[in-house]
């Protein structure tokens, strides 16, 4: 059979008395030499009572009283072997007649059956008391135990996975054997002491299985470490420990283990902040660095063509630096809208904004964006308003005109919507083309993703749709995708309604509900 050892810096310290308690022929050889001692204390009263010519009823009294010592300071049996040699002394040398094994008088077998009766029940009573006694000793020891290791647990640094700290605090405060503990969530497990089974495997098991064991026979103890009801790890031990101070151990080892979760994911999201504020810094200072060279590049382009000597080749490459500017600023654009709606204070110009104007605006502004494609519009109400920063919805709009566009089928119509849906005002954009996998509809309005087919079908840089999700959020809003093979893909986004109608010549109606 293989052994398994794990070692740890430090070994518990362990007393010769509880050696004995664990080991069975130290018991019988220990019980053997308290009983001499015993029959020795009786030898020696017997001497000097035979000494001094004491009477029956007084030897009596002496032998109960060693009897009772021997009850209280070795145990139960201990005394019952001290009493039956104690009657054995008072019967050959203090009944009548002395030194023989007969008995005159009827009282005195009376008298030797009391005192037989007495010192067994006074020796079970002392026994118990002591037994009782030593139970709230041991149970104020073990509290004083898991204080300590409670006060300890919490002064851990939580920077490091606290299993091998949690072995050492358990082993260096309890008298065990061997300890390991088993954390789920990490996959590793932490032990010291001499297994006769990989503790890995007998602690997955444990966890895996969820419930606890006890073997009193080989003092080991199996416990499922909880956070509630749910398992999160498991923890052995072999050793003199109680089954409910057991289950305290694992509680705490539970509470520390978690702990350790809250710390580490308490980090990681500073960590993520942080590096998410660098990074916006970073795109709001780049946005900035590249609005002043491309707007140079922009100009001098746009003065060689205004010139008009250049060859036909020339004119095109000045044509396209102009057109590769014009991308190139936009994309700055966009750096500086990510870092404005991603700061911690946003401004926003709130107005009154017409549903139909906005679209209006936003298809005219640009007469590239729809590449040619039938618009189609469909709104509920006409004097449908929102309140809001127009030129932030209108970068909302903007870009899912630009997504059904660039990803639909050529010579398929765009339809915009927009719908009054008790407080709030959806808007949606639907194009026909290939179906958005659906394990990229919640990830395509994350920074810079793209999915793979969209890298195929079309350029791009992955910022637009996290802007629109920013300025949707900002306007206490949200966005959302549904693709369909048949039916087609459709971007929606919500903002609150301003509870107006507003028509071409101002308000016209106001909607208090």
């Amino acid at each position: 059979m293989m052994t398994w050892v794990a070692t740890t810096t430090r070994v518990p310290v362990r007393n010769f008395n509880g050696l004995l308690q664990r080991n069975a022929p130290f018991r019988q050889i220990r019980f053997l030499i308290q009983c001499a001692f015993g029959v020795l204390a009786l030898v020696l009263l017997t001497q000097m009572g035979l000494l001094f010519h004491i009477n029956l009823s007084t030897a009596g009294l002496l032998y109960l009283l060693t009897v009772v010592l021997v009850a209280l300071s070795c145990g139960f049996w201990q005394a019952s072997v001290v009493s039956g040699a104690a009657l054995l002394c008072q019967w050959y040398y203090f009944v009548p007649p002395a030194y023989t094994w007969r008995v005159t008088a009827v009282g005195n077998y009376v008298e030797m059956f009391v005192f037989a009766c007495t010192a067994l029940v006074v020796s079970r009573l002392s026994s118990k008391a002591e037994q009782h006694a030593n139970e709230a000793e041991r149970q104020r020891a073990e509290m004083e135990m898991l204080y300590d290791l409670s006060r300890k647990s919490l002064l851990f640094d939580l920077h490091r996975p606290p299993g091998a700290k949690l072995v050492e605090v358990i082993v260096t405060t309890f008298a065990i054997d061997a300890i390991a503990i088993f954390d789920a969530a990490l996959g590793s497990i932490d032990s010291w002491g001499i297994w006769q089974v990989d503790p890995r495997e007998l602690a997955e098991s444990t966890y895996q299985l969820g419930m606890d064991q006890d073997d009193e026979s080989l003092r080991v103890f199996r416990r499922v470490l909880r956070l509630g009801s749910v398992p999160i790890g498991a923890i052995l031990l072999r050793g003199e420990v109680a089954a409910l101070t057991m289950d305290a151990i694992a509680s705490l080892v539970s509470i520390t283990l978690d702990r350790y979760r809250s710390f580490s994911n308490e980090m990681r999201a500073e960590a993520a902040h942080e590096s998410e504020q660098l990074r916006t810094t970073v795109l709001d200072r780049l946005g900035h660095a590249f609005k002043t060279p491309l707007t140079a590049i922009r100009t001098a382009s746009a003065g060689l063509v205004e010139l008009g000597e250049l060859s036909p080749l020339h004119a095109e490459l000045a044509g396209l630096i102009e057109e590769q500017s014009i991308l190139l600023n936009d994309l700055a654009t966009r750096l500086l809208q990510t870092a404005e709606l991603e700061s911690e204070e946003i401004s926003l110009h709130k107005e009154n904004v017409t549903i139909v104007d906005l679209i209006e605006n936003v298809v005219n502004e640009d007469n590239s964006l729809l590449a040619g494609r039938d618009l189609k519009v469909s709104i509920s109400d006409k004097a449908l308003a929102t309140r809001g920063d127009r030129e932030l919805l209108a970068t909302i709009l903007r870009q899912f005109v630009d997504n059904a566009t660039k990803y639909s089928y050529a010579g398929t119509p765009i339809e915009i919507t927009a719908e009054e849906f008790g407080s709030e005002v959806v808007i949606g954009v639907h194009n026909e083309g290939k179906p958005i996998p659906l394990q990229d509809r919640e990830r395509i309005f994350e920074r810079f993703y793209r999915s793979s087919e969209a890298r195929q079908l079309a350029p791009g840089t992955g910022i637009g749709l996290s802007i629109a999700k920013k300025a949707a959020e900002a306007h206490h809003g949200h966005v959302w995708v549904i693709s369909d093979k048949d039916a087609g893909t459709t971007f929606y986004f919500s903002v609150r309604g301003s509870g107006i109608r507003v028509s071409r010549g101002g308000v016209v109606e106001r909607n208090d509900t």
